[in-house]
């Protein structure tokens, strides 16, 4: 056992935290003589059953240890008696026999900490920028990729890379993932969360385009096991509309999931977060273009949407003709059934002669 002084165990809880690594903290509530711990006593125990500070003599260091670990494992506090004093059960506190002859007494106030989990955040929309920030709120230790780095810059995230290498991170454990492309790359993006081993993946779109998005996945050949992992919408519905507002939403069901995964683990052995509610209902096209695009502009026969010609991303050349979409869910649609939208398109004369 380690008598480290209160400093050093500060010290040494900040450097468990930073290692992302898993903890008890024991503090001693009541010590009846002749014990030789005190009100206000404090160890910590780590994963391996190293207990550094001081809670007493050898007698109950075992007792002690064990039932860190057991709180480690739950995610749960938990009130510890050792003690052969007379006392009524107590549901709430775990009550052991005092091995030691001397025949004192203690009790302890047991406190997990668990490392934070990690979000990956895929896009790097005005909607993903927010969801980083609020995510960092919340407790989580986040990470990014997209298409360009530049604009998580100032956000202090633990990591970003450009592109969707999910597997670039290295994550241990169940972790969450964030899809926020909003037609920037969907199908690459979501593909990517799949195929990781993430618990769960969200994905920030409206029902109708996660079903789009679910059929391009099993055309990519994701299981349907994976896809029970998928999340979409990816959070309550709050009828969001500003980036802000869809953040918010999303992240909610972060936390949600979070919860859950918790749970999962102090149930110990249920199958963390696969499946639960459909959630968000977000405005029926992501793209951040603007209605009222300035310029030459053109109507995206499959959701209504004025496009900026000259700013158009996503572009079609089909019978002669360019059409411009705002998002590749747009795109896709057009190409899956292309008859129905060029009835659409000539009749109000869309589409651009090439």
């Amino acid at each position: 056992m380690n008598t480290d002084s209160p400093d050093s165990l500060l010290q040494r809880e900040q450097r468990l935290i930073e290692q992302a690594q898993p903890f008890a903290v024991v503090t001693v509530i009541r010590a009846a003589p002749p014990t030789s711990a005190w009100v206000g006593a404090q160890a910590l125990v780590e994963p391996d059953g190293t207990l550094h500070g001081w809670i007493g003599g050898g007698c109950s260091r075992a007792i002690v240890i064990e039932a860190a670990l057991q709180a480690i494992r739950s995610g749960q506090p938990k009130r510890v008696r050792i003690s052969n004093e007379p006392a009524a059960p107590d549901a709430d506190v775990e009550a052991h026999t005092m091995p030691c002859a001397s025949n004192g007494a203690l009790e302890l106030f047991i406190q997990p900490s668990l490392p934070a989990p990690v979000v990956l955040v895929l896009g790097a929309t005005p909607t993903a920028l927010e969801a980083c920030v609020l995510a960092k709120w919340v407790g989580f230790r986040v990470c990014a990729a997209a298409g360009a780095t530049a604009p998580f810059a100032s956000l202090g995230l633990k990591r970003v890379i450009q592109g969707f290498d999910v597997d670039a991170f290295n994550l241990a454990g169940p972790q969450l993932i964030l899809v926020v492309t909003q037609g920037e790359s969907d199908e690459d993006a979501l593909e990517a969360a799949l195929r990781s081993e993430a618990a769960a993946v969200l994905l920030v779109a409206s029902e109708r385009k996660a079903d789009r998005l679910r059929d391009a996945m099993r055309l990519r050949g994701i299981t349907a096991q994976r896809l029970a992992a998928l999340h979409a919408p990816a959070g309550p519905s709050i009828h969001a509309h500003k980036p802000q507002e869809i953040a918010l939403g999303a992240v909610a069901g972060l936390v949600a999931l979070r919860h859950e995964l918790e749970q999962s683990v102090a149930d110990a052995g249920v199958p963390p977060l696969v499946g639960s509610e459909a959630v968000p209902a977000l405005p029926p096209c992501e793209s951040m273009a603007s209605v009222e695009a300035p310029g030459a502009r053109y109507v995206n026969p499959v959701c209504g949407m004025a496009i900026d010609i000259a700013a158009a991303k996503h572009v079609l050349s089909y019978g002669g003709q360019r059409f411009y979409f705002c998002c590749d869910s747009c795109k896709i649609e057009f190409e899956r059934d292309p008859g129905k939208y060029l009835a659409i398109a000539q009749g109000a004369t869309h589409g651009e002669k090439t």
